[in-house]
């Protein structure tokens, strides 16, 4: 039984689909399909109910899926630990300028627990480049949030996120229980600067080109609504002035958290990274944690 082929079967398993899981190991899907059939024939059991659009896991493959994990963690481990052995280790994580996630704190708590010896860097980005400095090659991952161009990126989704409007409490619109972005027509927006990711930008305005301020961090982002009016985005949940309402927006999709890499990057502190985060962060939606 090989590694390869236990990441093979998590990924279906958690994708739910031959298909996507194919996408995501960048691999098409006959050979995905044969290496899980060879897996099942050598275990002598069906690990997945196979339907028209959708797999689901037997309850073989439910027991597979938490043994498989725990084999591919303590590989990861091993290689960080040799990594370590060899000098000084260290990672840097990208992160935007919005540390209002409590995931992130448990996430560091685990990390540092699992990985004592490595040493964990911090740069925070402004939101006009939501990549926090991979493209650059300044950091070894990020802890960022879609959508942003993946071309030559390894992207992972840890948990998505309920959208609103932010406006001034004052706001006749503050009012309502819910909106729609038709709502917003003709009002003038917080947006990001010139040469920001199309499609970072198009999301957080509502996928039309708007007017209004250029913002840069998430307190500008506040400023521009107390002192002028200005309407955006921003996550639902997050703590605002009491001078700001936060309305829910029915026709956006959630925003998804993600972890990000280069995905030529063979650097096993990464890996074992993004592994601990999809981990932490099932773990921490499965209690009911606020994000």
């Amino acid at each position: 039984m090989e590694l390869r082929t236990l990441r093979y079967f998590v990924t279906v398993a958690e994708e739910h689909h031959f298909g996507r899981a194919a996408a995501r190991l960048h691999m098409s899907q006959p050979p995905l399909s044969r290496a899980i059939q060879r897996l099942e024939r050598d275990l002598g059991v069906a690990l997945l109910h196979r339907g028209t659009t959708r797999v689901t896991l037997t309850q073989a493959g439910v027991i597979m899926l938490k043994e498989a994990r725990t084999l591919l963690r303590q590989a990861d481990q091993m290689r960080v630990r040799v990594v370590a052995a060899a000098g000084p280790a260290a990672l840097t994580i990208g992160m935007l300028a919005d540390s209002a996630d409590l995931g992130v704190s448990r996430l560091a708590a685990v990390y540092r627990q699992e990985h004592p010896d490595v040493e964990v860097l911090i740069r925070e980005s402004p939101l006009d480049d939501p990549t926090c400095g991979l493209r650059a090659g300044l950091v070894d991952v990020a802890l960022t949030r879609g959508p942003f161009d993946e071309a030559g990126l390894a992207v992972r989704g840890l948990r998505t996120d309920r959208v609103g409007a932010l406006l001034r409490a004052d706001d006749a619109l503050a009012r309502r229980d819910s909106l729609e972005l038709a709502d917003l027509a003709g009002r003038r927006w917080f947006r990001f600067p010139e040469g920001t990711d199309p499609a970072w930008q198009s999301y957080w305005n509502g996928g039309e080109p708007r007017e209004g301020p250029v913002v840069r961090a998430v307190q500008e982002c506040v400023q521009a609504v107390l002192w002028n009016g200005t309407v955006g985005m921003t996550l639902i949940g997050h703590p605002q002035p009491e001078e700001l309402a936060v309305i829910p927006l029915t026709d956006m999709p959630p925003n998804r958290v993600v972890a990000a890499w280069n995905e030529e990057d063979t650097n096993p502190l990464i890996r074992s990274f993004v592994q601990l985060a999809q981990a932490t962060y099932r773990e921490v939606s499965s209690m009911g944690i606020p994000s």
